[in-house]
């Protein structure tokens, strides 16, 4: 199991903060040749962060971010329907595999198996539910079908799924550059086990 000091989850949720501010693709920040962390800071949050607070500020950021964009930075409202509520259970997927997938961490190779299986699990979850929402609920699609709906998801769920691995992988290998700068730590966290 990860333990982390009240400073180290403070300097990864600046972190997190910073990340979607710069990469959430529609506002004042944007970072157009990133594509949106969004989703990965939820996981990572989930995994990183033990305040059960850093869930609903994070949503909070998010909806800011949003509707900051659409008021004031001219961006189309397109997104926003009455599916949008149906991010909560996408980002709370998100954030739910990786509170768990911090419960199965270890720092070695075996982490991997957990670690693959919960970011496929959560991006699969988020996908049913952001782009099943829009899809069943936002208006915008006359006669929605299952068919098409599965078209869809196999369409989109690679894009999805390659942008969460990507923002993980770039964190594990944070954590991992961390821990082996830092080995007196990881001495005392083996010892804990």
């Amino acid at each position: 199991m990860l333990s982390l000091s009240q400073r180290q989850q403070w300097l990864i949720a600046v972190c997190l903060l910073i990340l979607m501010l710069i990469t959430r693709g529609h506002h004042f920040a944007s970072v157009s040749a990133l594509p949106s962390a969004s989703w990965a800071v939820f996981f990572l949050a989930g995994f990183y962060l033990s305040s059960r607070w850093s869930f609903p500020a994070l949503l909070g950021l998010a909806a800011m971010l949003d509707l900051s964009a659409i008021f004031w930075g001219g961006v189309s409202s397109y997104c926003v329907s009455p599916a949008y509520g149906f991010l909560l259970p996408a980002y709370g997927s998100l954030w739910v595999v990786g509170r768990w997938y911090a419960t199965k961490h270890q720092f070695s190779w075996t982490t991997l198996i957990p670690l693959v299986g919960s970011v496929i699990t959560a991006s699969a979850m988020a996908t049913v539910f952001s782009s099943g929402g829009f899809y069943w609920f936002s208006g915008r699609y006359t006669d929605p079908t299952f068919i098409e709906f599965g078209q869809r998801f196999v369409q989109y769920f690679p894009k999805y799924l390659s942008t969460l691995s990507f923002y993980v992988a770039v964190a594990a290998v944070v954590h991992c550059a961390f821990r082996f700068s830092h080995p007196g730590q990881q001495t005392e966290q083996h010892k804990q086990s």
